[in-house]
């Protein structure tokens, strides 16, 4: 699994992208509360995981995501 985080512009948020090992997109969703796109795509139990390298990595560079 990857995961990107997007710079929003003027009104437009920041957004993070879940994507998997095919680069399909498993989820989008805000950077500022992610939590419910999160649970409804069955990651649920790896919000603290994620969220702790949501905060980690730069703009614009893909990172591989290894979930435990």
């Amino acid at each position: 699994m990857y995961i990107i985080k997007i710079k929003g512009k003027a009104k437009i948020p920041d957004y993070l992208q879940l994507r998997d090992d095919n680069f399909t997109l498993i989820a989008y969703t805000r950077t500022d509360r992610p939590e419910k796109a999160l649970e409804k795509c069955g990651l649920g139990n790896q919000i603290p995981q994620i969220m702790k390298l949501m905060n980690e990595i730069p703009f614009g560079k893909m990172t591989k995501l290894e979930l435990l």
